[in-house]
């Protein structure tokens, strides 16, 4: 059974035969100094067979902190926005010779302890935690904002004449649900439309059939839906063929994330694009303490459809 106790440089070097210095300067391959090719080789041969790793933690001691990034993500919010704002992310670290690790998973104060205490990271961002914290209002100014696109939505089934719009949200908890409803009812008001309902579109399509059934039944006037995001749109449509209707004949329906399968879908699904690299971009100078002036940020934009 293999030892559960971490490898460390006096292992290596009691398992090849030289002094921990000369473990130390081959593993990090230091330039100062000149190792026999043999005895290089016969340390690094070492170290594979022990399976040892370097402590990120005395690493980072020696630059003041490691060169990775954490971002926190959790599941279920994997989507083209943050595919997109990690792309940027990524990219612009690189940039500046740190690496992204990516942490799906619900986050939590211990679990990010728990990475702080092994990698000792640079920095730990979460994915829309200014959102979730409430620390950014983001009234609109802000290009490509959620508070931004979250009124494309209202805007584009507004300019076709829908006066009574409701919003079809995931499941309770599911993050970033609550500031979507606020975005989607300050926009609605901020137009003077009737006050903005919802109702959540479950799954499976079952339960959405009678979740839409039952809030048609005791909301008549509404006349089109703008969606969470696509894959509440598709739960949408889908309990709309079940109930007969059609979109947008019977109920206009507008989805959030411009996925493929809202293009694939019929009829076709009117949705809103986010390019979310510049997003990515920003949040990785503001880990580093980097200006950010020179980052332009790119609007939202309705992708028009069949739907809506």
């Amino acid at each position: 059974m293999r030892s559960t106790t971490r490898t460390t440089l006096r292992d290596v070097a009691a398992a090849s035969g030289v002094s921990v210095t000369t473990v130390s300067f081959v593993l990090n391959n230091n330039p100062k100094q000149t190792i026999p090719i043999a005895t290089r080789e016969r340390v690094q041969k070492a170290a594979r067979d022990l399976g040892y790793v370097p402590h990120g933690t005395a690493r980072a001691l020696r630059e003041g902190s490691s060169r990775i990034v954490v971002l926190n993500i959790a599941i279920g919010r994997e989507s083209n926005y943050s595919r997109s704002y990690i792309r940027g992310l990524d990219d612009e670290l690189a940039a500046h010779q740190h690496v992204l690790l990516v942490k799906f998973g619900h986050s939590s104060a211990e679990s990010t302890r728990q990475v702080v205490d092994a990698i000792t990271p640079r920095a730990v961002l979460t994915f829309g935690e200014a959102y979730l914290n409430g620390d950014e209002r983001d009234d609109g100014s802000w290009t490509g904002g959620l508070a931004a696109t979250s009124a494309l939505q209202i805007n584009h089934l507004a300019s076709r004449g829908h006066t009574n719009i409701a919003m079809a949200l995931p499941s309770p908890g599911t993050d970033l649900r609550d500031v979507r409803l606020r975005f989607a009812r300050e926009s609605a008001a901020a137009l003077d439309l009737a006050p903005l309902t919802s109702f959540t579109m479950p799954s499976p399509r079952d339960a959405g059939t009678d979740a839409l059934q039952e809030f048609r039944a005791s909301n008549p006037t509404v006349t089109a839906v703008a969606a969470f995001d696509d894959d509440v749109a598709l739960r949408t449509l889908a309990a709309m063929r079940d109930l007969k209707l059609t979109a947008p004949r019977d109920l206009a329906v507008i989805g959030f994330d411009a996925t493929e399968y809202g293009a694939l879908a019929t009829p076709p699904l009117t949705t809103v694009h986010t390019d979310a690299e510049a997003h990515g971009r920003l949040a990785a100078r503001g880990a580093l303490g980097i200006d950010i002036s020179d980052v332009d940020l790119i609007p939202g934009r309705v992708i028009e459809r069949a739907t809506a």
